[in-house]
């Protein structure tokens, strides 16, 4: 009854609506996926998924960490990247991987958490090499990855080795994948170690903050999808057709985090503040995500 009432008020417009419940509470009070074709609709930030699919809690080489927030969903494309990686993994010696966070059964904006991961084509892949994978749910819920990098955010730190940079390697090279999201002091290790004649993968590679205790795989719009929206600019873009070891990674260990100790005097913003994914409502939304929401 509750979840009726709540799609309903979501398909009314704002002025029908009045105060619009706001789109995290709709998508992440949905236990199951839609009964849908899979879909990918909208932007990685601003969308939601029609027809995902669950990862399976456990696999021969991958376990599904955080049970409790039921985000192992994702598009078919994400679930059998992610099984193919996790069997990759075993030729690196891991046990396979520790899977983080996918999509809500029906993607959207999450209540607590990332802006992003909305459409089922994202996912973060634990740093912490897995020794076995019959972790019970307790365990899961209670164990923590490791940081591969400084407290100063500078440099890589002891817990990372060569096979983190070869799982990120095959990561990468895969056709599938659009970018990769990881620390800046990783990218910068790997631009040193990697071979000259082998660093075109080094381009998916993208630094961000706070990507030290997993990667964030984003994979490319399914071939077909038209709803989906690629993002931009492109990787290609980003790192002028290079690899994305210069100028622009070393700013993630020297201005930013100079910035980060000294903030800039804020600057009169133009025009009005955007939203962020916790604030949105379904009109911000694109016009399938009602559908999904009032699907089976």
């Amino acid at each position: 009854m509750i979840r009726t009432l709540l799609v309903c008020l979501a398909l009314l417009t704002p002025a029908e609506a009045g105060a619009a419940p706001l789109a995290k509470d709709l998508f992440g009070s949905e236990a199951r996926a839609s009964q849908q074709k899979s879909q990918a609709i909208g932007s990685y930030a601003k969308g939601c998924g029609a027809g995902l699919v669950q990862l399976p809690e456990t696999g021969p080489t991958w376990q599904a960490m955080r049970l409790s927030r039921n985000r192992n969903w994702g598009q078919p494309e994400l679930v059998q990247y992610l099984m193919d990686l996790s069997g990759a993994a075993r030729k690196l010696g891991w046990a396979g991987l520790y899977v983080g966070d996918m999509s809500q059964p029906r993607g959207g904006p999450m209540k607590t958490g990332h802006q992003s991961h909305q459409i089922g084509l994202d996912a973060d892949v634990w740093m912490l090499p897995p020794a076995r994978v019959n972790l019970s749910r307790g365990e899961r819920e209670s164990i923590s990855s490791i940081s591969i990098r400084t407290e100063d955010q500078r440099r890589i730190n002891g817990n990372w080795t060569k096979s983190h940079q070869a799982l990120l390697k095959m990561a990468a090279s895969d056709p599938r994948v659009d970018r990769i999201f990881v620390a800046a002091a990783a990218k910068i290790a790997m631009c040193k170690t990697a071979t000259r004649a082998d660093k075109s993968w080094l381009q998916k590679i993208r630094p961000i903050a706070a990507h030290n205790t997993h990667f964030h795989v984003r994979l490319k719009c399914p071939r077909g999808d038209g709803n989906c929206e690629t993002q931009k600019p492109s990787v290609s873009e980003l790192s002028k057709g290079g690899d994305g070891c210069d100028e622009t990674l070393t700013w993630w260990v020297t201005t930013y985090l100079e910035e980060l100790r000294n903030p800039p005097k804020p600057t009169k913003p133009k025009g009005p503040r955007k939203k962020t994914a916790r604030e949105f409502t379904m009109a911000d939304l694109p016009k399938a995500c009602r559908g999904v929401l009032a699907a089976n």
